[in-house]
């Protein structure tokens, strides 16, 4: 039996691939660093699981409606009017079985064959695929680490062709943690309303930014832009509960209702105990996220200073999210016992073979240049971690 064509232009997620494969070393009772997951490591608000029990204990473990429960759309509306003054209406949110399968849901609403989507690089290792899949062709947009990752406008513009029908953004990014300013979106906008362009802004990483940066969302910035905007959040990472699998769209309500279509026919709904646990979270868990993100700019720091102290390795200091992306192209074409370690992959290899480090390799993400560590690990492993890699590299020829 010959499978559809599909199949063969998309390639498994290597970040769920090497987490299995973490999991299955510490199961053999092998000690690993594991810097790979791009999960919080405290676990799900109280008030989440309070709700989930009481969902529970109430029998509320029928269907739901397929987009979602009018509760928690109120609380998403809610959210969408606190924290970036959007006004949106109940027709205007999906809930989905998180953010990914939001992303994938607008996919196969929006884009067909003929159809450009244009995606800065580096970008999450998902969004190429989903388009593929669609059918279309993902047209990626370099950006440089000396500009921190900014998107250059007139690069962009120049992408830009009859053919091209969104362009995808992620700020702050995984995986560089960059975040994209005020005037810079602005200019997006521009030609986005210029050539009649969506704009797709995943925003799952909002509430983490550190310093004096600040999320702006692109629709915000013009005052047409909301009705070229589909926003792409959830409650995985804000509240660590990736688990529970809800994430959300919001934007035209055509788009909306297309989407909403297709879940339909695929998920149904997403379960009915995790969409009340978000809206436990969503509406008392102001506490824990500013816990959460404290902690994490103490690991941001710690791990960042500590690359930066490795001799081959320079790390650019992330705005937002919870991810290093050390720059590692002082040790490529360095040799271990005769082979030469001329790729991010060979690189990261060699940090789990012989350090028990695990990161992300940057080929995925679309770079040649770096790797990728989550540094939402405890200090002492942190510390720990970026110990075995000095003690690896220096045995480095």
């Amino acid at each position: 039996m010959n499978l559809a064509t599909r199949t063969t232009r998309i390639t498994p997620s290597p970040t769920l691939q090497l987490s299995a494969t973490v999991k299955s070393l510490v199961a053999q009772g092998q000690q690993v660093f594991n810097f790979t997951a791009g999960e919080p490591w405290l676990d799900s608000p109280d008030e989440a699981k309070d709700a989930a029990i009481s969902a529970i204990q109430a029998g509320f473990t029928k269907y739901t409606a397929v987009t979602g429960i009018d509760e928690l759309k109120d609380a998403i509306i809610e959210k969408f009017t606190r924290d970036q003054g959007l006004t949106y209406s109940r027709a205007q949110i999906v809930v989905s079985c998180g953010a990914k399968h939001t992303l994938f849901n607008l996919a196969l609403a929006l884009f067909e064959t003929g159809d450009e989507v244009i995606i800065p690089a580096p970008y999450w290792v998902s969004y190429p695929e989903q388009i593929l899949v669609a059918d279309a062709t993902p047209v990626f947009l370099p950006t440089s680490e000396s500009e921190n990752f900014a998107i250059d406008l007139s690069t962009l513009k120049n992408l830009i062709t009859e053919r091209t029908k969104a362009i995808i953004l992620n700020s702050p990014c995984n995986p560089t943690g960059s975040m994209y300013t005020r005037k810079t979106l602005e200019g997006i906008a521009s030609l986005a309303i210029q050539h009649n362009l969506l704009v797709i802004s995943d925003e799952i990483y909002e509430q983490m930014v550190y310093d004096d940066h600040h999320h702006c969302s692109i629709a915000t910035v013009h005052p047409d832009m909301a009705q070229q905007t589909v926003i792409v959040n959830g409650v995985s990472k804000t509240y660590s509960m990736t688990g529970w699998r809800i994430g959300y769209a919001a934007g035209p309500e055509p788009i909306l209702k297309a989407m909403g279509n297709i879940q339909s026919q695929s998920t149904s709904n997403p379960t009915s105990i995790a969409q009340k646990a978000a809206v436990g979270a969503m509406q008392g868990g102001r506490t824990y996220i500013d816990h959460l993100v404290k902690e994490l700019d103490i690991r941001r720091r710690a791990i960042v200073t500590g690359f930066n102290q490795i001799e081959g390795i320079h790390c650019p200091m992330p705005a937002g999210a919870f991810y290093a992306f050390p720059n590692i192209t002082g040790l490529l074409g360095r040799r271990y016992q005769g082979q030469v370690l001329s790729t991010p992959f060979d690189l990261a290899n060699f940090f789990l073979n012989e350090a028990k480090v695990a990161c992300v390799p940057g080929e995925p993400f679309g770079t040649n240049a770096h790797l990728r560590f989550s540094y939402t690990e405890s200090l002492p492993v942190i510390e720990e971690g970026l110990q075995q890699l000095t003690q690896a590299i220096a045995r480095l020829e």
